[in-house]
Order: structure tokens, then sequence, then C-alpha cells
């Protein structure tokens, strides 16, 4: 029998869980469009496979995994790709992002698909198949399975928690699911055993839901898990403290619940194990919790991509609604457009009204009444972590361990003042990791720019050796050749005496010597050239030129018989 602990805080909001629990699953019929956005989980956006145009089975891979972290996407039903575009998501942010359009054909023609044999198949072809499947955790951060589970047998994992808790109020799909599907949702929990080995298996359950406990108890028997019902209080569902309940064990501050030889994970996603070892079924379909101002609450089993309007539809919206909660009221983020897809984190839409959701009055000044820190079940101080990120001061908030809130909401939940306190806690957040990456982009600019000038000196230092080489050669070669002849003449040394010294170097005398003995060289070596074969032309020039040369010969030297004066 497990021993029961408690961890620091929570709350008591109203559950509104009676509203949607009470009805059996139902299935959602086809939607028109599907929008299936290309980052539904944690880690780097999937790279589509697809191009508008695409006709598209079911269960097709659409995108799949880009490096360690991350996690495929798949066609929920058969059709063609009419766009491949940015498109309004479910962020915080507001801002559009990557989907895939598909026009559903109606014919659901499934891919070819089988079961596995998990326990035949080797690890990793086994954490292969996990992330090819696009099965991502469903409690909320939808960090991929196949990463989590992919821990080696020398990390002493010694237990494994199944959350089951469904602490936010109104949400009630793992209510339903645990009710409806707990044979299958053990079949995957063995699977996770199977790939950790714990000595434990522990399924914690909020005692509000007394027939989930039962079904699952009915569905364990006999397989060595343990399932627990724990007291009902919020934030129960969150990791760290379900783990603390049900272990005593407390993740260390900015760790992971592997750093004390524990691996948690939901049940929601233990069934979507089942699915793909037992079905061949990739991630493709969710249950949704459909409820708030609606004629009848409910959850479906709804495609993933399928728009918030075709849901509001079939719950029946009533007057007075104006906007939607996507997940619970302390933890969801609200949005006003009803073309927004479901994607994988998507456990409930809570139509709103203003007297379900009365507009929250004005923030008034803190008045340090302390409440937040009595609630806090991360132990934090909530109201200095406020100031801090108020006057944008990340450091001291980073020092008062920023990161280890939950953002639960139980603080602003019960603040008199009504400060929006995780508001601020999320802003000082996102303002943290931009500077980080900032910090990080400017690094790697600052490496760069150091390996460059590096790679300018190496290619100088590589040219200034290869020149010196070729210097060495050279004197090398000059003086490995043969001495100069010792017969050589005296035009000969002039000669080469000129050519090695510059003019200006050199004697007159020593000049024109050198000079002469070059002109008698090439007058020794000159030939006359083409004086046979002569035309009869060329013979009568020469002829008439030697006439010319003979009597200019007799005009410079007269006859001895010539009268003198």
């Amino acid at each position: 029998m497990t021993t029961l602990h408690t961890f620091h805080g929570g709350v008591h909001p109203p559950q509104h869980k009676q509203e949607s629990s009470e009805s059996a699953i139902a299935q959602a019929p086809l939607p028109s469009r599907l929008v299936l956005p290309l980052q539904q989980h944690i880690g780097a956006q999937a790279k589509p496979l697809v191009r508008a145009g695409d006709q598209v089975l079911k269960g097709q891979m659409l995108a799949r995994a880009e490096g360690m972290v991350s996690a495929a996407i798949h066609a929920p039903t058969s059709g063609t790709v009419v766009a491949v575009d940015l498109h309004a998501v479910p962020h915080p942010s507001g801002l559009p992002e990557l989907c895939i359009t598909l026009a559903p054909d109606g014919e659901e023609r499934w891919v070819e698909h089988a079961p596995l044999d998990y326990r035949a198949l080797p690890r990793d072809q086994l954490l292969t198949r996990l992330r090819d499947a696009g099965i991502v955790g469903l409690g909320g951060a939808t960090f991929p399975t196949h990463v989590k589970l992919n821990i080696g047998e020398t990390a002493g994992i010694h237990t494994l928690v199944l959350n089951g808790a469904e602490c936010e109020p109104w949400i009630t799909t793992d209510d339903r699911l645990m009710r409806e599907r707990a044979a299958e949702i053990v079949q995957g929990i063995e699977v996770m055993r199977h790939l950790l080995n714990p000595a434990a298996t522990l399924v914690g359950i909020e005692d509000n839901k007394p027939q989930a406990i039962a079904a699952m108890q009915q569905a364990c028997a006999n397989t060595g898990i343990e399932v627990i019902a724990v007291p009902t209080l919020y934030p129960t569902g969150g990791e760290k403290q379900l783990i603390k309940i049900l272990t005593g064990k407390e993740v260390p501050s900015g760790g992971r619940p592997l750093n004390i030889g524990i691996v948690c994970s939901n049940v929601a996603t233990a069934y979507s194990v089942h699915r793909l070892v037992n079905h061949g079924e990739p991630m493709i379909s969710r249950l949704v919790t459909v409820t708030g101002n609606v004629k009848t609450p409910r959850n479906y089993e709804v495609l993933i991509g399928t728009p918030i309007a075709e849901l509001e539809k079939l719950a029946g919206v009533l007057p007075g609604s104006d906007g939607y909660i996507l997940g619970g009221p302390m933890m969801g983020l609200y949005v006003s457009n009803s073309e927004l897809p479901v994607v994988k984190s998507s456990n409930c839409i809570i139509v709103k009204s203003r007297a379900l959701f009365p507009p929250l009055p004005p923030a008034l000044p803190c008045i340090r009444c302390t409440r937040c820190a009595a609630v806090c079940p991360a132990e934090l101080q909530p109201q200095d972590l406020y100031w801090f990120a108020r006057a944008r001061d990340f450091g001291k908030a980073q020092k008062f361990h920023l990161f280890d809130c939950i953002e639960c909401g139980a603080c602003s939940y019960v603040c008199p003042s009504n400060i929006p306190l995780v508001q601020y806690y999320r802003f000082a957040k996102s303002e943290i990791l931009a500077i980080e990456r900032d910090k990080e982009a400017a690094n790697l600019a600052r490496e760069r720019h150091e390996f460059h000038q590096l790679r300018l000196e190496r290619d100088k230092q590589e040219k200034a050796e290869k020149l010196a080489q070729k210097e060495k050669a050279a004197l090398a070669a000059k003086a490995a050749a043969p001495a100069p002849a010792q017969a050589a003449t005296t035009e000969a040394k002039a000669n080469d005496s000129a050519q090695q010294l510059p003019a200006q170097q050199l004697p007159a005398q020593q000049l024109i010597e050198a000079a002469i003995a070059r002109a008698k060289e090439q007058a020794a070596t000159a030939r006359a050239k083409n004086t046979e074969a002569l035309t009869p032309q060329q013979q009568a020039d020469i002829a008439e030129i030697e006439a010319r040369r003979a009597k200019v010969r007799e005009m410079s030297h007269p006859d001895a018989d010539s009268p003198k004066e």
C-alpha cells in the first residue's frame, strides 16, 4: 500500500465536471476542412512531405519529425492537400504558423498499417515507430513520447507514474477515457514498462473520479500496476506535484523527474501507444471536452485539425457566447477565433459567456497579503516575481527561480487585488528566452567571425610557407649547378659580367669592350640568307648595288697617274 504525501499550497476552484462527465464518448463527424499545424509538440517543427494538390490516405505521414526532439504529423482522413501555408493556430502570440490544409474526400481510405509485435522489435526500432507515429504527451506539455521513453538501462528508472488526476476544472477527457477504455490504457502502459523496466508502476487519479478509479483497478488486476486515489486538490495533476504525492520525492529545482529515477506520462498518452502497437494507427485523433455555454456538454473523439466551429455546432451554442477557452480556466488559452484547429494538446474547449466567466475587475496595487505564496505549489514567492517581472529585472526573477513556476494560476486565483500574476510570469519568461536567443545568436556570430579571421591567418601563413619553400628550392638548385668552363673567352666573361652587374656599377671601358665582344659574336654567327636560286630581278638589284660600291671605292682611291697640283 503506497503512503500518500502532500505538496505545498493548492486551491479548490469549482469543479464543473458533472456537466460533461456523465455522457459517453461520441464520435465527431468528418469536418469539411482539416488544418494541421506542423508545430504541435515541444521541439523542432515537423518537415512537410506533401504539397498542394497531393492525394493522401488516412494515416499517411504528411510531415516527418525533424531532429531528435520532434514528432510526425499524419493525415486524419483521406483527401486532397489544399494548401501548405500560414494559418491561425492556438498559440498565445496569435501569430499564424505553417499548416497543412486537407480537404476530406469522405472515403476514409487507410494507408497500409498493421499491429506491432513490440516485444520482438529491437528497442531502437520501437522508439522510432513511436516517433514516426507522432505520439506526444497528452497531459498538456506535448513532449515527444519516444524521447521521454528513450532511457538507457543504466539510467536507474525505478518508478513509472501514470497521470490520471485531471485536476483542472471543466475537463473530463481522461475521466471518460479511463471509464470506457481502461483495458486499452493498460495495454499501452505495458509497452512503456517494456521500454523502461521500472520496479514500480503507479497510476494516480483524483478521488472525485470513483468510476474511473474502479475501472482502472479492475483493468490493472494481477499486472503489478497500482492504482491510487489521491485527494482532490488543484494542481494535483502537475507532474512534480503528483510525483511528490505518490512517492514523497521532490524533483529538484530546474531538474526533471528523470533526475530522481522517475518517468511520468499521461493515461491518454498510454492509450495512444496502444493504438499504435495493437492497431498500427498513428496519432490522428484525441478526446476533447466541449462544454461551457452549450446545450449538450460532452466528450468527443475528434480528428486532429478539426476547427472549433465544427465542434461548437455539435454541442449547440447558447446565446451570450463570447469566445472560447482552450484548456481549463486556470491554465487555458483565451481565444475568439472559431477557425482555430484542434491540435494534439487540445483536451477541452469551453464556450465562454459573461454569466459563466464574468470579466475580472481592474487590477489594484499589491497589498502584500502573501496569499499567493501560501497557495504556490512550487513554494515560490509570487509577489516578488511579480515585482521583478513588472520592473523588467529579469536577473532577479531568475534568481528567485522563475522557471520553476508551472503557471498553474493558483496565485492569480486567490489574489484579492485581481493582479494577473501568471501573465507577468509568462511575459518575463518569454523576454528571458528572447534575450538568451539573442545572446546565443551573438555568440554564434562572434565565433563565426573569429573562425573567419583564423582561416584568413591560416591561409596567409600557408602562402608564406609555400613561398619560403620555393625560394629554398631555388637556392638549392643554384648551388647544385656546374661551375662555368675555365676556357671561356675574355669577351664571354665581359658579357657575363655585364649581364650580372647593373650598368651603373661597371666602368665605361668594360661596357665598351662588352659591346664590341657582343658585336663580334653576332658577326661571326651571322650567315647570309637566300644567296642561291635568286630571281633575275634580285640578281639585277645586286649587280646595281655592287656597281655603286665600285664607283664609291674608285672615287675614294684615285689613280696614281692623276695630275698633281
